[in-house]
C-alpha cells in the first residue's frame, strides 16, 4: 500500500512532465518559422545600416529630409486614423441602431472592403479628382491629388472599416434590454449613445484606433500610387533610397527606426487595451 500511494504521485508527476515536453517540442517548428522569416530579416536589415558605423546613423537620422519625413508620416497617420475613428463611429452607429434597408448589405460590404489591396482606392481617386475625373472636368485640375490632404482621405476612405467591423461586433453584443431600460428612464437616443453604447464600446475603438493607427503608420502603396508632393514618408524614403539612389545603408538606417516606431507603438497599445481591460474587470 505505501509503494502504491508513492508511485502514483511520481507516475502522474512523470506523465506530466512528458505532456509538457510534448508540448514544448510543437513551439520548435514555428518559432523556427518566425526566426527564418521575420528574425533573421531584421537582423540583416540592422546589421547592414551599421555598414559605415555610426557615421551613417549620424547622417541619415540628423538630416533634414529624415525629420521632415518622419513629421509628416506621424501627421498623415495621427490626421487618418481620427478620421476613420469619427466616420468609422458614425457608420458603425448607424448600421447597428437605424433600422433602414440594406443594413446587412452594407455591413458585408465593409467584410469585403478589408480584402481589397490599398492602391484600388488610390486608382479611383484619380477618376473622381484628377483632371481627367469627375471633379476635375467640372472645376479643372486643382492639384488636390498632390496634396497630403488626397493622402488622408484616401487612407480614411480604405482604413474606416478596420475601424468598423470591432466596432459592430461589440455593439452587437450590447443586450437590447440595456437599451430599453435606459431609453425607458428618460434617456433620449444623443444621451443613451453617449452614456452608455459609447462605453461599452470603447476597448473595441480603442483597438480598431490602434490597428488604424499602426497600419497607416506604415502605408506605402497609397503614398506611393498618388505622389503627391511633399508627402514623403519614411516608407517612401526607405524606397527613394534603396529603389532609386541605391543607398542601401541609408535605406536600412530608416527602415530600423521604422521597426522601432511600430514595435514601440503596438507596445503602447496592448499596455492601453490591458489597462482598460483590468479596470473593466474591476468594475465587472
Amino acid at each position: 500500500m505505501a509503494v502504491e500511494a508513492l508511485g502514483t504521485p511520481l507516475a502522474l508527476g512523470n506523465q506530466g512532465s512528458s505532456r509538457r515536453v510534448g508540448r514544448s517540442v510543437w513551439l520548435v517548428p514555428p518559432l523556427l518559422v518566425l526566426v527564418g522569416l521575420v528574425v533573421y530579416p531584421l537582423v540583416l536589415v540592422a546589421q547592414e545600416s551599421f555598414t559605415g558605423g555610426f557615421a551613417t546613423w549620424r547622417a541619415v537620422v540628423g538630416s533634414g529630409e529624415f525629420r521632415a519625413a518622419l513629421v509628416r508620416t506621424v501627421q498623415i497617420a495621427v490626421c487618418s486614423t481620427v478620421g476613420c475613428m469619427v466616420v468609422g463611429t458614425f457608420l458603425a452607429v448607424v448600421i447597428s441602431y437605424v433600422p433602414f434597408p440594406g443594413a446587412r448589405v452594407i455591413a458585408g460590404m465593409v467584410d469585403a472592403m478589408l480584402a481589397l489591396p490599398s492602391f484600388l482606392v488610390a486608382l479611383s481617386f484619380t477618376f473622381v479628382y484628377g483632371s481627367a475625373g469627375v471633379l476635375g472636368a467640372l472645376v479643372g485640375d486643382s492639384g488636390f491629388l498632390t496634396t497630403p490632404w488626397a493622402v488622408i482621405l484616401a487612407e480614411i476612405t480604405f482604413y474606416t472599416p478596420f475601424v468598423m467591423r470591432p466596432l459592430l461586433g461589440a455593439m452587437g453584443q450590447i443586450p437590447r434590454v440595456q437599451l430599453d431600460v435606459a431609453a425607458s428612464l428618460g434617456g433620449g437616443p444623443w444621451r443613451v449613445l453617449r452614456q452608455v453604447v459609447l462605453p461599452e464600446v470603447r476597448p473595441a475603438l480603442a483597438a480598431g484606433g490602434g490597428l488604424t493607427l499602426l497600419l497607416t503608420l506604415n502605408e506605402f502603396g497609397i503614398v506611393l500610387f498618388l505622389g503627391a508632393r511633399d508627402t514623403t514618408t519614411l516608407p517612401m524614403l526607405v524606397h527613394t533610397k534603396g529603389i532609386v539612389m541605391f543607398d542601401y545603408p541609408g535605406a536600412c538606417v530608416i527602415a530600423v527606426v521604422q521597426v522601432v516606431l511600430s514595435i514601440g507603438l503596438y507596445v503602447a497599445m496592448r499596455a492601453v487595451l490591458t489597462r482598460q481591460g483590468g479596470r473593466r474587470a474591476a468594475l465587472d
